[in-house]
């Protein structure tokens, strides 16, 4: 199945150019172009692309604040921004682009990044009923509570837990809960000895992983033993990491 791109750009041009550079590239599929924010952001929740190319700077609205909406509906899109402005690779760091390219740009640029993609792309994520958790002390579980049932989660065998379609999920070796919670509210019922916020977008049981490997400019991927999903995880909390097990 072809990756799905975006474009989010005001100028007709560019929207073009980016347009036949991606189309010329085998497994990808232009879905959608937009000029604006709030255009870019509603063709995002509709089309579920993969892959979005975007502007800072844009007629109406923000790229960067659109890209930080698009993040938190599903981390795992890859965003890259291409624009003549430098200055706000900063900014885009903050919201974990996968790559910056800076206007004019040549195909061979376009291309080298569309191909790391390629090369990263996992098949998308499953979902269940919507939960909502709180914590059990001293039992060192979770309770997801729903509107006609409750579970618990015994914490250790919590294995990953991350945003998704605007929601947290926590995953365990067999099954995954949603709740309304926020990420830091889960964060904060966890031993920060064995759990880390490795991300803005996810925790990771230390004693789960089996790999770290380069992801986008600024992160890593992170692969666990147990299970079929990765996480991301930025260079600073790379950096921790490698420290506690040297």
């Amino acid at each position: 199945m072809d990756i799905k791109v975006l474009l989010v750009e005001d100028e007709a041009g560019i929207r073009l150019l980016m347009r036949k550079i991606i189309e010329k590239t085998p497994g990808f599929m232009v879905v959608g172009e937009c000029e604006d924010s709030e255009d870019g952001l509603k063709t995002f929740n509709k089309l579920k692309p993969d892959v979005v190319f975007l502007d800072v700077q844009l007629k109406t609205g923000s790229g960067l604040e659109c890209a930080t909406q698009m993040v938190d509906i599903n981390p795992k899109t890859k965003l890259i921004f291409a624009t003549a402005h430098c200055e706000y690779m900063p900014e885009a760091f903050e919201v974990y682009a996968f790559d910056y390219l800076v206007k004019p740009f040549n195909v061979e640029r376009v291309t080298h990044t569309l191909e790391r993609i390629k090369a990263l792309q996992e098949p998308k994520q499953a979902s269940s009923m919507d939960k909502i958790v709180r914590y059990e002390k001293g039992l060192e579980k979770l309770l997801v509570k729903g509107k006609e049932s409750m579970s618990f989660v015994n914490i250790k065998d919590i294995i990953l837990v991350q945003r998704e379609d605007s929601n947290t999920v926590i995953y365990t070796l067999k099954d995954a809960f949603i709740t309304s919670a926020s990420l830091t509210e889960v964060e904060e019922k966890l031993d920060p000895e064995q759990f880390i916020r490795s991300h803005k977008s996810y925790i990771i049981n230390l004693s789960q992983i089996t790999k770290i490997s380069p992801y986008g400019r600024w992160t890593y991927i992170v692969r666990f033993k147990d299970l079929d999903k990765d996480a991301l995880i930025t260079g600073e909390k790379y950096e921790e990491i490698k420290k506690l097990f040297l």
